[in-house]
């Protein structure tokens, strides 16, 4: 829901004492994870009474919870304008600059609650660790993996590690992914095993050199008679992509994939799923696809848990590596020059065509504005015309923008994921986009379903599979997230 400006002024004690009986049952809906109804009730609490910084705040961490960090940030922004001294308000626009990768700007906000609250231990330690966090990175900068001078891959020497006797998990063959590594893989995986640093640098070195000879829209052939997949975000959750696996059949030469982005992160189990992905992608190249998410990112995987997860299961280093593997992801597919599938959605002109996407140089971290940013970022919305980013990043796409998109490029529709729906999938635009998220209950709160979709190549009709979350050893989501972030984002 979009937030609205609000016109201040005397409000009644009627309408203050059913402002806040709204607030007290979107709190409840808060409780139950249910953000969307919180933020609907919220929202006619601000109504109601739009002078209390309490409901402005609240419906923030509403929808950062939501990753509507563009919306997060505004409404943290109003209620502060509201009170000066309200501190949570601060943490809260902190939070929201934090998911933006604007670092700076919510050490400010900490800087500014130690000032007025001098004696406050806990926004001390806040400034301290944010503090921290922005020294880490002005040090990353400076031996930036995105310097295209410094080539992780490169140093990496796998001859000087050996395997331990005592090793038992899978093994490639002459230093290749086999049918029987992948399926040995997923069971050392299943059984909370990790693979060796050897086979997993060696991994990532073949499918970076790999992704380097791809363009940055692959297009993908579809026989008749073929059956094909597409899933959306799996975020980590391991356990469920196994389930897809079980639900669908292994892939293969006569069971194609393409999985959309969004692998890793608030799952605490990212490690196990991009391994066994890039696994896949070595196995059948031509048979299997990896679209890059705004997840496969350094700013993201810093906050929700991939980098610290890598950190954790292997080194430093490796984490680098990913992100220079990421950054030779391509950003979209194109299905029989009918179906266009990226991670978020369309963009900001009207003139973008699919040769514009194939020229995009996309071996870098994403801008903030233009197509490669939009193609990771972006959002349908119902209405016309186009809207800013309740993210804050990239834009939100009516049905005539979408109309305009297919006709000028000859597609019959769009596929995107990069949103939660309590279906799994949902269609918009008179089905000519259509949403798919494959990662059941995410973040083991939100009580949806998962999703894929399958077509056959004579007709493209997408076909939907849905299937509900399995169990999985108790590790919490975002086990690995930077742990400043997880405070301000539960808090």
């Amino acid at each position: 829901m979009a937030n609205t400006e609000e016109i201040t002024g005397p409000v009644s004690q009627e309408d203050i004492e059913a402002a806040e009986k709204l607030k007290n049952e979107a709190n409840e809906y808060f409780k139950k994870q249910d953000y969307n109804g919180a933020i609907e009730l919220y929202t006619k609490a601000i109504e109601k009474n739009p002078n209390n910084a309490v409901f402005y705040a609240n419906r923030s961490i509403s929808n950062l919870r939501l990753e509507n960090f563009g919306y997060a940030l505004t409404d943290a922004s109003k209620a502060i304008e509201l009170d000066k001294a309200y501190t949570k308000a601060y943490y809260r626009r902190a939070a929201a600059h934090m998911s933006l990768g604007k670092y700076k700007l919510a050490l400010k906000d900490f800087e500014y609650v130690t000032k007025v609250r001098p004696n406050d231990q806990d926004a001390k330690l806040k400034y301290n660790e944010c503090n921290k966090i922005v020294k880490k990175i002005a040090f990353e900068k400076a031996i930036s993996v995105d310097n295209m001078d410094m080539n992780i891959a490169n140093s990496i020497n796998l001859d000087a590690m050996t395997i331990e006797d005592d090793y038992n998990g899978p093994a490639l063959e002459d230093g290749k992914v086999t049918l029987k590594f992948a399926t040995d893989l997923m069971e050392h995986y299943r059984q909370q095993k990790k693979l060796h640093k050897k086979y997993a640098y060696k991994i990532l070195i073949d499918v970076k050199a790999y992704l380097q000879t791809q363009p940055s829209l692959v297009d993908i052939k579809v026989a008749d008679n073929q059956k094909f997949t597409v899933c959306g975000d799996i975020h980590g959750q391991y356990y469920d992509l196994l389930n897809i696996f079980a639900l669908n059949g292994l892939p293969s030469e006569t069971n194609p994939y393409l999985f959309n982005g969004d692998f890793v992160d608030r799952g605490s189990f990212s490690v196990e799923c991009i391994f066994t992905l890039f696994s896949f992608k070595l196995l059948y190249p031509d048979h299997f696809f990896m679209s890059r998410g705004n997840h496969e990112t350094i700013d993201m995987n810093r906050m929700y848990g991939f980098r610290g997860e890598v950190t954790a299961k292997y080194t430093s280093p490796m984490a680098d590596l990913f992100t220079e593997v990421y950054n030779w992801l391509p950003l979209a597919h194109c299905i029989n020059n009918r179906v266009l599938v990226m991670h978020g959605g369309l963009f900001s002109r009207d003139d973008v065509t699919l040769d514009d996407i194939r020229n995009v140089e996309r071996n870098k971290q994403p801008p903030e504005e233009g197509i490669m940013c939009e193609l990771l970022w972006s959002d349908p919305q119902p209405m016309l015309g186009r809207s800013p980013s309740k993210r804050g990043v990239g834009c939100q796409f009516g049905p005539d923008v979408t109309n305009a998109f297919l006709q000028r490029n000859n597609l019959d529709y769009i596929i995107r994921s990069h949103e939660v729906k309590n279906e799994g999938y949902e269609l918009a635009h008179d089905g000519k986009c259509i949403t798919v998220f494959s990662a059941p209950n995410y973040c083991d709160t939100m009580a949806n379903l998962g999703a894929f979709i399958t077509m056959n190549g004579k007709d493209l009709k997408p076909n939907f599979t849905t299937y509900e979350a399995v169990p999985h050893p108790y590790v919490k989501p975002m086990a690995y997230a930077n742990s400043l972030f997880s405070i301000l984002c539960q808090s």
